[in-house]
């Protein structure tokens, strides 16, 4: 992608963010993506297919930051999301939704958020599996590891969704412990 390119990309993330800190995503129209990124229909049709795609893209953009956080010696990174990575993958996805990054936290609370939850489940599945000697136990070899998987993003979906519906007073390192803790 070229600079331009990602220049536009950036400008439409930017302007669905600020406009998922206002409303619900169901009620989030493209034309008012496009008057906020001050970018044409046309442009935003040739990134994004629908809203829909959008919402998927940002839910990649959050996982590949955190994939990519895992494979570069130096962790400082960066996409939409920018930041100095921890070491454990977890916690680095705690710590941004602490911070709300991109107004994230909308989505877990909006009221139409199972296609955001389907987009977020598909990228923790491989989050998870990128992740699984984490979980690597006597009693976890004798499960189907898309069982494992399956109960693990399970948790974790339901970690996040406890955390924020009680006001996130845990740091993200305090919910790190917990999530790992009952795995």
């Amino acid at each position: 992608m070229d600079r331009r390119q990602r220049k536009t990309r950036e400008a439409i993330f930017k302007a669905f963010t600020e406009l998922l800190s206002q409303k619900d995503f169901s009620q989030i129209t493209v034309g008012e993506i496009i008057e906020r990124a001050d970018i044409g229909r046309a442009t935003f049709y040739a990134h994004f297919e629908t809203k829909d795609f959008l919402l998927k893209e940002l839910c990649e953009e959050l996982f590949c930051h955190l994939f990519d956080s895992m494979h570069k010696e130096n962790n400082h990174h960066r996409h939409i999301f920018d930041c100095d990575a921890p070491s454990s993958v977890f916690l680095h996805l705690f710590q941004h939704l602490m911070k709300n990054d991109n107004n994230i936290l909308g989505l877990f609370s909006c009221r139409n958020n199972e296609l955001f939850l389907g987009y977020f489940k598909e990228s923790l599945v491989q989050l998870v599996q990128n992740q699984i000697d984490l979980f690597d136990s006597e009693k976890n070899k004798k499960l189907p590891e898309s069982f494992l998987v399956n109960h693990i993003v399970a948790t974790l979906v339901g970690t996040i969704r406890w955390w924020v519906d009680n006001g996130m007073k845990e740091s993200p390192e305090t919910i790190t412990e917990y999530f790992l803790a009952v795995i």
